[in-house]
């Protein structure tokens, strides 16, 4: 069955870093040529995208003067708003030039430090002046090889002096955005400062700024660690933390993919886009994810320009088709049946009655019988078979 044109109402964004991948990887060169970031801007608007996402380097040489990034960005700007573009998000590149080899913001040289922080804090008066709502942070050079080149205890006291600089900035002017930090485990650095979201949890819960402080979790970051996705998505909206998520496709715990979203665990990605447009079943006014859906991936080196914008395609086809499966998934009365024999629902009730106390709870065991309890069938199995008919047509 077709799938439905993507169109502004979607909220679908993407980084220019994208679709504007030429194709280098540690093993050859580009397999396909650059075009001006605002050539990538009008395409995507004509496939339907809602908006973009950009790193400063995305769109300006490294070391640019005020006059060259003001000019540029501005072109850029004009670009965007005649296509009906919003400009979602900016973030900064402190990964790429080699004097982050050792991060930005806890590098272990003082200088770099100070450089690294000007850099980022530049970057958020490009945030504001672009329109964005969100920065994320994503320290990509963070962390170490060598445990012996560390002091990790150093390290986190530099992340949170960075973090509340920047946040503390963002409510000085006024820009009214959010940062949020994305987590990966490795690559490019053997082991990366906050590997999962739950690292970037804690640190967030340290910080004097923290209340604008979320995350921008990513499928293939948190699959690289061997985590689940939707799990991470659940447990950042319980803490009111989701600020922005990061789409694409990974195959288990190799080298960080960025594949087409749905491309990699697929029935992973339908529970991602069942909890992003369904919520939670057993809390219906719990908080939902209203962001982007934005898409973090790279069209395969083994594609050509007609190449990239089908994969561009493929991202917000993908979606849509999941969406309206996992929208069939919930109305099916064999599914509302399976969710309650399987006690779904149930987990939303308190576990203590109210005002029930420990010791009241010690006091009266109720007659429970953990070998009768034992033999219930949760049909787990029947209700997951469900959603992999509903996959497969």
């Amino acid at each position: 069955m077709p799938v439905r044109q993507p169109t502004p109402e979607d909220r679908f964004s993407f980084g220019l870093w994208t679709v504007g991948w030429t194709g280098v990887d540690p093993f050859g060169s580009a397999s396909r040529p650059a075009l001006d970031p605002r050539e990538y801007t009008e395409k995507l608007a004509e496939l339907g995208a809602w908006g973009i996402t950009f790193h400063d380097d995305d769109v300006f040489p490294f070391g640019s003067d005020h006059a060259t990034k003001e000019r540029i960005t501005t072109e850029l700007k004009k670009t965007a708003d005649a296509a009906g573009l919003t400009i979602e998000m900016v973030t900064t590149n402190t990964f790429s030039h080699p004097v982050f080899k050792d991060g930005g913001l806890t590098a272990n040289d003082r200088g770099i430090r100070r450089f690294g922080l000007r850099k980022i804090l530049q970057n958020v008066d490009l945030a504001a002046e672009m329109g964005a709502s969100t920065f994320v942070m994503w320290g990509g050079r963070e962390g170490s090889e060598y445990d012996g080149s560390k002091d990790v205890y150093s390290a986190m006291e530099r992340y949170k002096e960075g973090l509340d600089t920047i946040a503390g900035y963002i409510k000085e002017r006024g820009y009214g955005l959010r940062i949020g930090l994305e987590p990966k485990p490795n690559e490019p650095r053997g082991d990366i400062f906050l590997p999962t979201a739950g690292h970037a949890l804690a640190l967030i819960s340290e910080l004097e700024h923290g209340d604008i402080v979320g995350l921008n979790p990513e499928t293939g970051h948190e699959q690289m660690a061997n985590l689940n996705y939707t799990h991470t998505l659940g447990q950042a909206l319980w803490h009111d933390k989701l600020f922005h998520i990061d789409l694409n496709g990974q195959r288990g715990l190799k080298y960080d993919q960025d594949l087409v979203f749905g491309h990699g665990d697929l029935i992973s990605a339908f529970f991602t886009v069942d909890l992003i447009e369904n919520g939670f079943p057993g809390h219906p006014d719990a908080p939902k994810y209203t962001g982007p859906r934005h898409f973090d991936y790279k069209p395969s080196r083994t594609e050509y320009m007609d190449g990239v914008w089908e994969s561009a395609k493929a991202n917000m086809s993908t979606y849509i088709a999941l969406a309206e499966k996992a929208t069939a998934f919930r109305a099916d009365p064999r599914v509302q049946e399976a969710v309650e024999y399987a006690g779904v629902l149930d987990l939303a009730q308190p576990t203590l009655a109210p005002g029930e106390t420990a010791a009241s709870l010690l006091a009266d065991d109720e007659g429970f019988d953990p070998d009768e309890a034992a033999k219930r069938d949760f049909g787990f199995v029947k209700l997951q078979q469900l959603a992999v008919e509903h996959l497969l047509g």
